[in-house]
């Protein structure tokens, strides 16, 4: 198994391994429009637990919820949402993931619910520096058919979050850095580099269809990004459902060079496939399609099969298939298979 950049990441078959992550929310309104959220979270420590993220850790292959995290309880969520209006909503906190207000889809969104395949989960383009302190608005006009939403992130003004918020390839040095490894410095704070800012215009014109325009932009190390994406849901029938997303994105002056990626994923769901409160799923993306790294074009797979045994438990098997890993022709299919549990309480 090579990386993008050619360098051998192992010779060697993985191991099973076991993942954990613990996520308790608090949730707080004081006059029934508004919440205050904070989230406690703990997770496994090791980036080796994870069999696709150890082996393809640049481009997306990572199980959402087995991002090394730490063992230790520490703050996730840190953030307050009220209504300005009845259309418009304004949320400020410390504590902020720019996923869970922009690029959200009723079918390929909530990895302990749905598809846990990073790259499949959000636009691998669209929010490279995700999470900080911020704020965020949502504005429905007329609570009607339009939507606008705004969200802006600075990633130095708190400290990281437990959850993926590394630059893309994470700055190891075979690892793929879109960003300069010494660039024009941080300012930090509220309103200096890192910093990220997405805007997103959503239309739903039935219950049953939702498409999504977004852009975002930032700057890291001194470098400025942009990306411009679209994502859509569509319920074909109350328990058919498809979805996609598609971004394209320019960043100058990365160790590469100026580079101008796009990213797509699609994908259909199943609802009461095999019995009641079951979801299926199956899902493709090419997360990363350039020509400046590796000689061809990874290709994430996912299928999976989530069914309750109660109330507060269900179990999710579920198989990913990577193929031309790290944008390499020359590495073999990686096949890794997961059994997801999930309590809740």
């Amino acid at each position: 198994m090579i990386s993008p950049r050619g360098a051998t990441v192992t010779d060697n078959q993985p191991n099973s391994t076991a993942i954990y992550r613990f996520s308790l929310d608090i949730n707080t309104s004081f006059n029934g429009t508004d919440l205050l959220k904070l989230r406690l979270l703990a997770g496994s420590a090791d980036s080796n637990d994870n069999a696709a993220g150890f082996l393809e850790p640049n481009l997306g292959s990572t199980l959402d919820f087995a991002v090394p995290g730490t063992e230790q309880i520490s703050l996730a969520r840190l953030y307050y949402t009220f209504s300005l209006t009845p259309n418009l909503s304004v949320t400020a906190g410390t504590r902020m993931v720019a996923g869970d207000f922009v690029d959200k889809n009723r079918y390929a969104n909530v990895s302990f619910r749905d598809f846990s395949t990073q790259a499949l989960v959000n636009n691998f383009l669209l929010l490279p520096r995700p999470g900080g302190a911020g704020a965020a608005i949502d504005w429905q006009p007329n609570q009607g058919s339009l939507s606008l939403r705004a969200v802006y992130i600075a990633s130095s003004a708190a400290e990281n979050l437990p959850e993926n918020q590394q630059f893309f390839g994470g700055g190891g040095v075979n690892d793929i850095r879109l960003f300069p490894v010494s660039g024009g410095g941080t300012a930090g704070g509220l309103f200096g580099d890192p910093y990220l800012a997405v805007m997103e215009l959503e239309y739903a014109p039935t219950r049953s269809l939702t498409v999504r325009l977004q852009y975002s932009r930032g700057e890291v190390l001194g470098s400025n990004f942009q990306a411009l994406g679209t994502n859509f849901d569509w319920a074909i029938t109350p328990k058919v459902g498809i979805f996609g997303r598609y971004g394209y994105a320019s960043y100058p002056d990365t160790t590469v060079g100026d580079i101008y990626p796009s990213y797509w994923s699609a994908g259909v769901s199943f609802q009461d496939l095999l019995r009641k409160g079951d979801l299926a799923g199956i899902g493709i993306a090419q997360p990363f399609i350039v020509t400046e790294i590796g000689n061809a074009t990874q290709t994430n797979f996912e299928a999976f099969y989530n069914f309750p045994l109660s109330e507060s438990i269900r179990i999710t098997p579920l198989l990913q298939i990577i193929s031309d890993a790290a944008n390499q022709n020359s590495n073999g299919a990686i096949v890794t298979g997961t059994i997801r549990t999930v309590f809740t309480f």
